[in-house]
């Protein structure tokens, strides 16, 4: 019982700075416009104002599901997003890790609750799949 209370003061303090955000965008839309658009481009073609000065080429977010047989990548989409378990056979680490930033954020939140604790890991896997749910919907049609 007070696993499920500190997830709603979890969820509620989530839901409240997202408010304060902005009541239009999801959390997904948000997470990607805050952290992602600044390389991908607001789009998810890869043509953000940072994407000129990286070198080799910012991935075309919009192209994942046709790159891909016509199924939306999620599984892989997790690990490049989350980043902390290198995967040797996926190559290079060229994108930053936002699962260490995600688990910063939930243990700041963790220690606005009440008794101080929560689930990080639920914390982190939400807000990463809310963004790929997000970017799930850039495919192009």
């Amino acid at each position: 019982m007070h696993e499920l209370i500190r997830l709603a003061v979890v969820a509620a303090g989530v839901a409240s700075a997202s408010v304060a955000w902005s009541q239009e965008l999801s959390l997904g839309q948000r997470e990607y416009e805050s952290n992602c658009a600044v390389c991908h481009g607001k789009s998810g073609k890869g043509d953000g104002p940072v994407a000129q000065v990286i070198i080799g080429t910012v991935p075309d977010l919009t192209a994942l599901t046709t790159n891909n047989k016509g199924v939306f990548p999620v599984e892989r989409m997790y690990e490049v997003i989350d980043g902390r378990a290198e995967i040797v056979a996926h190559g290079l680490r060229d994108m930053p890790v936002w699962g260490y930033e995600y688990s910063s954020e939930a243990a700041r939140q963790m220690a606005a609750t009440p008794d101080g604790v929560g689930d990080t890991q639920a914390f982190v896997r939400g807000r990463i799949l809310a963004l790929i749910e997000y970017i799930s919907t850039l495919q192009a049609k």
